[in-house]
């Protein structure tokens, strides 16, 4: 009996799939992404601004799905555009300074999944970086849209393909 029991476990465990992920990225049957520029309809938000939260959202797709970049009508749609761009100041000190302040950026994302329509929907993100106060904007600010693009892009992507 112990040989027909060990054929049945290989049969069964050969019968057996499991799919699992590393990012937990769950793209359906979706083969294409299109991803569009992101406008900059704040007061303050250059459009490099734009442009890096863009590709930063590109990139990190590209990285953790198995979606492919289309030009236009991909399976997965993403557009919006950065509705806060503002700086702050945090930290007040004793003498009425502030210490740091503070870029928050904000994002209004449409999403729109071509082949699960129920899944199609629209949202805000927005993220922020500290920086000390003493330093002019100007010289930080493409290290911080960076910084808050990416935090930015992985929001996204959990809200839409991520299973939050």
């Amino acid at each position: 009996m112990k040989p027909f029991t060990a054929f049945l476990l290989v049969l069964l465990a050969g019968a057996c799939r499991v799919n699992y992920s590393f990012t937990g990225g769950d793209v359906g049957n979706a083969r294409t992404m299109t991803v569009e520029l992101f406008q900059a309809r704040a007061p303050l938000a250059t459009p490099n601004s734009a442009q890096v939260c863009t590709e930063t959202v590109r990139d990190l797709l590209l990285a953790q799905t198995p979606l492919k970049l289309a030009r236009e009508n991909g399976d997965v749609q993403y557009s919006g555009s950065i509705t806060g761009y503002d700086v702050q100041p945090v930290n007040i000190q004793a003498n009425e300074t502030a210490a740091l302040n503070r870029l928050t950026i904000t994002l209004s994302v449409a999403y729109v999944n071509t082949l699960e329509p129920r899944k199609n929907g629209e949202f805000t993100v927005s993220r922020f970086a500290d920086y000390d106060s003493a330093t002019d904007l100007t010289a930080v600010e493409e290290q911080l849209v960076a910084e808050i693009s990416k935090q930015l892009a992985q929001d996204i992507f959990d809200r839409t393909l991520g299973n939050w």
